[in-house]
């Protein structure tokens, strides 16, 4: 779509320029007004004008003189002059600023119209030429590095076939003899906060963010080549090629320049990483040996000891793996609490298992990355088998678990604590849902629960937690089913059951205090005169005497 500028003085030619002109069907989007050459050099410094229609007499400014800065200052602007003077000046002017129409007054529908085509054809000729132009750059500068990541990438995954793609190696140096390699992997910690905060949720965007800084800054020292891993969101793989040197050296190196990638990371984007580091190898096709390195090294870092700050971590630091509990020795019991509808259980049963790991000296990234897929995968399985819609479900990916509103960050234990927390949580309203479709609500089974569990602490939240219903509907429905509010009721039964227990002379007060759910004598006494006007004591003597 184009944009149009007529300048003139005369407010009925302008209006008759846009009654007349077919500026749908050229495809002309916005059309400005200008009262003079003045005003009208205004708005082609503030609007990106295409197209600019030029009347040659004018006050302040004439076309003569408007059309001479428009050829200074506005190249690449096209013009139409419109002019009630057939002079000579005139149209020599318009022929010396390569116009594209000369109009006279008064201005006809046909004539305007056949100008404006004829601008709007040159205009789309021009479009086509710069986009033709743009792509063929665009082309030639990503399929280069698209090609290089491919060659990366299959080395990585041990696919690369070098009898057929030896070609290709000249691509990334490797027909070099003097370079030397080194994988590295980026993990970011916080991706979710930031995709959402600072890129407007586009991962490729942040994804291109990160690859460039990894470039720019370790391009100091050595080459750098970053791209995405297709296989981790959260990760960025990264190819260092040093021009010689003792791995020593270039270890040392790595490091210095990555530390400034990561400190550059934090302080633009707030991007905090945690970085893995293979060793070197003089041979690009032992790449894959250095890339599993990395992720080894980003795997061993401890997260008991990460706490939102960058770590690099060299493969010959990797932490040793050790065997962990896994949480499918607590899944069966973390079902039946789930399946009962008491989450606060479920979530006491899962922290008794966390505090296993804060007590412990040792739990890495990916150990942290392994008991979270587990955890999602066995409470999915739950939740099918108790009748939850899979469609609603979330897989082991971050991708999916985002879908269903679960933040997958984590930069230290707390926040990994918190987000198995969330998925717990996720799953039990998931389950709730699904038994209370399969298994209907009756308002009967919280005056029998009550009935049975009199002595017991009754919050009515337990029965919002179970039913997946609101308080307010199920007090409002109890009332109307039964005529007391769930606490009234729960204060009735015990009062009946007290008047029963004060009968039977060989129990004292105190004893019948506990039994009935009170920790303190003296508080089920003033309950108990609230409720008959009189002691357990008075009603007790009152009894006995009639």
């Amino acid at each position: 779509m184009y944009r149009v500028l007529i300048i003139d003085d005369e407010e009925p030619l302008r209006e008759a320029i846009r009654i007349l002109g077919d500026w749908k069907g050229l495809g002309v989007a916005e059309v400005l007004e200008a009262t003079d050459g003045k005003v009208g050099l205004a708005m082609l410094a503030e609007h990106k004008v295409d197209l600019a229609m030029v009347d040659m007499k004018m006050p302040e400014m004439n076309g003569m003189e408007l059309l001479q800065i428009i050829e200074r200052d506005f190249p690449d602007l096209l013009t139409i002059v419109i002019s009630g003077y057939n002079d000579f000046e005139y149209t020599r002017q318009a022929i010396r600023s390569k116009v594209v129409d000369y109009l006279l007054k008064p201005v006809n529908r046909q004539d305007l119209n056949a100008s404006l085509r004829k601008a709007i054809d040159v205009l789309d000729a021009k479009r086509k030429k710069d986009s033709d132009f743009i792509n063929r750059n665009i082309t030639l500068n990503m399929s280069l590095p698209r090609l290089k990541e491919r060659v990366y990438l299959s080395i990585i995954e041990r696919s690369f076939k070098s009898q057929t793609n030896e070609a290709f190696l000249p691509l990334i140096g490797a027909d070099d003899p003097g370079n030397r390699f080194t994988a590295v992997v980026v993990r970011v910690l916080n991706l979710e906060q930031i995709r959402k905060k600072r890129f407007h949720h586009d991962t490729d965007l942040l994804h291109f963010a990160v690859a460039n800084v990894i470039n720019e800054i370790a391009g100091d020292h050595f080459g750098a080549f970053s791209f995405a891993s297709p296989k981790q969101e959260r990760e960025l793989i990264a190819i260092l090629t040093m021009k010689g040197g003792y791995p020593e050296d270039i270890a040392y190196r790595s490091v210095h320049q990555l530390n400034k990638v990561v400190s550059t990371l934090k302080e633009l984007f707030g991007i905090v990483v945690a970085v893995g580091i293979g060793h070197s190898t003089p041979d690009a096709l032992q790449l894959a040996s250095s890339y599993e390195a990395a992720k080894a090294a980003i795997n061993g870092i401890d997260l008991l000891r990460l706490n939102g700050a960058t770590v690099i971590a060299a493969s010959d630091k990797a932490s040793a793996t050790k065997e962990t509990q896994s949480l499918t020795s607590r899944i069966l019991v973390i079902r039946g609490a789930l399946e009962s509808g008491n989450i606060h259980n479920a979530k006491s049963i899962l922290n008794d298992y966390m505090k296993k790991w804060r007590a412990s000296d040792w739990f890495n990234i990916g150990e942290a990355d392994r008991a979270l897929h587990e955890f999602v995968i066995l409470l999915n399985d739950m939740a099918i088998e108790l009748g939850a819609p899979q469609a609603e479900l979330p897989l082991s990916g971050d991708h999916a678990l985002r879908d269903v509103g679960i933040n997958s960050d984590f930069e230290n234990l707390e926040q990994f604590e918190q987000l198995l927390v969330d998925i717990l949580d996720f799953f039990s309203g998931q389950i709730r849902k699904s038994l209370l479709t399969n298994q209907p609500f009756e308002v009967g089974d919280i005056k029998t629960y009550i009935d049975n569990h009199y002595f017991e602490e009754i919050k009515i939240s337990m029965f919002a937690d179970k039913y997946f219903l609101s308080r307010e509907y199920l007090m409002k429905l109890f009332k109307q089913q039964f005529g007391f509010g769930i606490h009234e009721y729960v204060q009735k039964v015990r009062m009946d059951k007290a008047k029963e227990l004060l009968d039977d002379p060989n129990l004292k007060i105190q004893d019948i205090s506990e039994m009935l759910g009170y920790k303190d004598k003296n508080y089920f006494s003033k309950a108990f005169r609230n409720y008959y006007s009189l002691s357990p004591s008075e009603y007790r003597a009152s009894s006995g005497s009639s």
